[in-house]
């Protein structure tokens, strides 16, 4: 296929339809809403359905499941194993304990003996508080014994820390993998949405959605995946063991939880359309910056650096404000956790020191206890304080997940028609179109295209000139009537077999990063050299390449910028030229050069164009005078159609339009 990968020209020069979101900095503001300069006025995002959007975001990871499930299983051993922990270690806590005590007591003597003895000097608290040690009186500390506790101890931990080691690594393979699934989705999304879903968003916008808000999608996935495994296992471990030392003091530690839900529940509400505001100020600001950057000359030409500078301080303005609330908003969160969390440290405190001295429980057991009531506020502040991030995510998720919904073009049909031989005959068979439903632009337009005629499109702006070949390349699907290749409807054709027997030329050339052979080759499959050569020299490219010190192999930025303008048009001309297409289009393909440049192409179309059928769009005499067919529309209608001398001698609408605009050229060439 050797259509040029640009989008063509969008529809609003044709059908008087301005798109929504305008791609040119200085294209005329849009007829509805506000100016191209206004932007930072658009009004609000719609409320994000976070619920639907989250679920939606972990189906992603349901083609990983064993990775999923590894996780999962990784989290709950790593997390048993670090629970255990204290109170394994509050074993060691006694023996200190209980060491410590028992030194200072008379050798010889029973646990029996020593309590009984403090009951009956009165001393009932400390005797209550001794039912519950390991008391041997005249023995110190039994260090040998601390430390075989606090090898396993230390067993526990490292055993934990290994289980978390492949666990993140199985976390990162998970959203990793996830991310890379939703920018395959999103690439292909691109093959199937219609041309008109571009001309309505603003290039920036769509840049933003695909790069800054899946790069967002990651980073929160991969730092709230794992963290809420772990800490919603933790949650569950701690409570468990909590229970099994102290009823009473895990239910003084869960009175506080309701209290967090609440803060935390308040705290995110609020902060929610914070991230969803941030995001969309962002692809906006991306839009602006974009725009201004690729037409930076005009807006500077045109005096109008001032007023973009403007509009990029206030959508500054408005991301910074709405960056600092959902930040700071979702930041609070965390120190309120911290402070819930201190009041219920001080209520186990005192209630667990009460219980010691009563004998109930051991002062290993407090210790493991106040580590748990630590590590169950731990992970629930963890959860709150990453509200913030998993809201970030989300928000951006539900921006890529609405460019995955947007209306595609229609599916291809199951069995493609085919021509049994493409000679380029094309017919247009009562076609109507619109942009808008309530605007008609093309009705009941006929039309025959015998194999290798030219045919030359003029009319004013607004005519349709354009969408006239846009529907003829199925940019665009017809309202009414057919369209047909050789017979065959093209609507039953697959749609990049129809564009690979067609050659576009447009406007506004486009050329990648690569160098000048790669661009003449872009149209066509398995070319040698020597034949880049041969198009190169059919259209004049070959004359100013071979001026350049790397010849073929210059090297061209995705702007073109070491050529010319009219250089890179030539250029473009060549790569038709190369992949050899049954049907041609030519849309102002000669406006961008010179006039003895434009001599050149012309002599290179006149072989380009030979056996094959052409559709020339242009307002220049020199690229219709020897069309075989010239038709003139207005209103989406052809009003007049005939050869050149024909329609001059009428006096009709070609007439006044040659008058008008091409007496002077014709002049000038003569």
């Amino acid at each position: 296929m050797s259509e040029d990968t640009k989008a063509p020209e969008s529809p609003a020069a044709d059908a008087g339809e301005p798109p929504a979101a305008p791609r040119n900095a200085l294209r005329p503001p849009p007829a509805a809403g506000p100016g191209r300069f206004m932007a930072g006025n658009m009004p609000a995002e719609k409320a994000l359905n976070f619920k639907g959007s989250l679920a939606r975001l972990l189906r992603l990871l349901r083609p990983q499941q064993a990775a999923l499930i590894g996780v999962l299983v990784l989290g709950a051993a790593s997390v048993a194993l670090t629970v255990i922990g204290p109170k394994v270690l509050a074993r060691a806590t006694d023996l200190i304990f209980a060491g410590v005590t028992s030194r200072g007591l008379p050798a010889g003597a029973t646990k029996e003996q020593v309590i009984a003895g403090l009951r009956a000097r009165g001393e009932n608290t400390l005797a209550d508080m001794f039912t519950r040690v390991d008391l041997v009186p005249g023995h110190g500390v039994d260090f040998t014994a601390v430390g075989q506790v606090l090898a396993i101890v230390l067993a526990l931990y490292v055993v934990a820390s290994f289980f978390g080691v492949i666990q993140a690594r199985l976390t990162t393979n998970l959203v990793q993998g996830a991310v890379y699934r939703l920018r395959q989705d999103v690439e292909d999304k691109f093959a199937r949405l219609p041309l008109k879903y571009f001309d309505r968003q603003p290039r920036g916008e769509v840049l933003s959605r695909v790069t800054n808000d899946i790069d967002n999608l990651a980073q929160s996935l991969q730092q709230t995946l794992s963290q809420i495994v772990t800490s919603l296992f933790t949650v569950i471990g701690v409570l468990v063991m909590m229970f099994l030392i102290s009823p009473l003091l895990a239910v003084i530690v869960l009175l506080t939880v309701p209290l967090s839900v609440y803060v935390a529940a308040r705290i995110g509400k609020r902060s929610q359309p914070q991230f969803i505001s941030q995001w969309a100020t962002t692809g906006r600001l991306n839009a602006h910056i974009e725009e201004m950057y690729t037409g930076h000359s005009l807006v500077h030409v045109f005096g109008r650096r001032k007023e973009a500078e403007a509009v990029f301080r206030e959508q500054n303005e408005t991301l910074y404000q709405a960056s600092f609330k959902a930040s700071f908003i979702s930041g609070t969160i965390q120190p309120a956790m911290m402070f819930i969390g201190n009041l219920s440290y001080v209520l186990v405190a005192v209630v667990g020191a009460l219980r010691v001295a009563s004998g109930t429980l051991t002062l290993g057991d407090v210790q493991a206890f106040i580590q748990y009531s630590r590590q169950f506020s731990q992970p629930v502040t963890q959860i709150a304080s990453m509200a913030n991030l998993l809201q970030s995510g989300v928000a951006s998720a539900e921006r890529v997940f609405a460019l995955l919904d947007a209306e595609e073009q229609e599916p291809e049909p199951a069995d493609p028609a085919r021509p049994d031989v493409v000679a380029g005959r094309v017919e247009f068979e009562d076609v109507s179109f619109r942009y808008l439903e309530d605007t008609p632009l093309i009705e009941d337009l006929s039309l025959t295209v015998e194999p290798g005629q030219t045919v030359a499109i003029v009319g004013p702006t607004g005519a349709g000139k354009t969408t006239l070949v846009n529907l003829l390349m199925r940019f665009y699907e017809i309202d009414g009537g057919r369209i047909t290749l050789d017979g065959v409807d093209i609507k039953a054709m697959n749609r990049e077999e129809l564009r690979d027997k067609t050659g576009m030329v447009l406007q506004d050339a486009w050329l990648f990063g690569g160098t000048i052979a790669e661009n003449i080759a872009y149209g066509a499959d398995d070319v040698t050299r020597e034949q880049v050569i041969e198009a190169a020299k059919a259209t004049y490219v070959d004359r100013f390449v071979r001026t350049l010190p790397e010849g073929y192999d210059t090297v061209l930025d995705d702007e073109g910028g070491t050529v010319s303008a009219g250089e890179k048009q030539l250029i473009t001309v060549a790569r038709a030229f190369l992949a050899k297409p049954a049907i041609l289009i030519l849309d102002e393909a000669t406006s961008s050069v010179d006039t003895r440049t434009e001599v050149l192409i012309q002599h290179a179309m006149n072989s380009l164009r030979t056996g094959r059928t052409s559709f020339v769009i242009a307002h220049r005499l020199s690229t219709i005078r020897d069309a075989d067919v010239i038709l003139v529309m207005e209103n989406g209608h052809i009003v007049e159609q005939g050869d050149h001398e024909t329609l001059l001698h009428a006096g009709g609408a070609y007439s006044r339009l040659y008058a008008a605009q091409f007496a002077e050229a014709m002049a000038e060439t003569d």
